[in-house]
């Protein structure tokens, strides 16, 4: 699936229970998340309106499918309605296949202008663009509401992907943290990656 096919937008409290299984799917099967319980809907919905009233951006990636579960192509001559700039099919829905969001790296005041990134897709959803999508929406959000510096931090799950993706949109290592995470019988480092979106806006 391509990420043309794809619209990002603000998250809503319709998206939540999408989100909430999203998310849920890390807590139980991963390490990239260090939560072992997972957030309830009301959580999510707490997390929503706390990160919108501090003017930060929470966004999902939304997919127009046909009923046999396969991703309809804009301009679907099935077309029976639109949704959010995308076409859908007949017996289509749209759905939300990743979200992302930036919230406050600490609690301090004068960390106000420093942001931390979580970016999930729904399990299947990799590999499409569906990241690069809402990373690349995310930090032109993050900039816009005046957050200068954005950390990403990454649990290191013998996967390289969330790094690569941060590096292609200008993140550089900030350093490691060995062994700080224990979940699901082993100890698990965290890599730190930075963002100067005062830089990304000036190359």
């Amino acid at each position: 699936m391509p990420a043309s096919t794809a619209v990002i937008r603000d998250a809503t409290h319709a998206d939540l229970d999408a989100i909430a299984a999203i998310f849920g799917h890390y807590v139980t099967e991963t390490v990239v998340t260090f939560e072992e319980t997972p957030p309830t809907v009301e959580d999510w919905a707490r997390r929503l309106v706390e990160l919108t009233d501090r003017g930060l951006p929470f966004l999902v990636a939304e997919v127009a499918e046909v009923a046999d579960g396969l991703t309809a192509s804009e301009g679907d001559d099935r077309t029976a309605s639109e949704g959010d700039g995308l076409t859908v099919p007949e017996n289509g829905r749209l759905t939300v296949a990743g979200y992302a969001y930036a919230g406050p790296w600490r609690p301090k005041p004068a960390y106000r202008h420093t942001a931390e990134d979580a970016i999930y897709l729904a399990p299947g959803r990799t590999g499409a663009g569906l990241g690069a999508a809402l990373l690349d929406a995310l930090l032109t959000r993050c900039a816009e509401a005046g957050v200068r510096q954005v950390v990403a931090v990454i649990a290191d799950s013998g996967s390289d992907a969330s790094a690569a993706l941060h590096r292609r949109f200008g993140f550089r290592p900030a350093g490691l943290l060995a062994g700080v995470g224990h979940k699901h019988g082993r100890w698990i480092d965290t890599h730190l990656m930075q963002c100067d979106l005062t830089a990304r806006a000036n190359p």
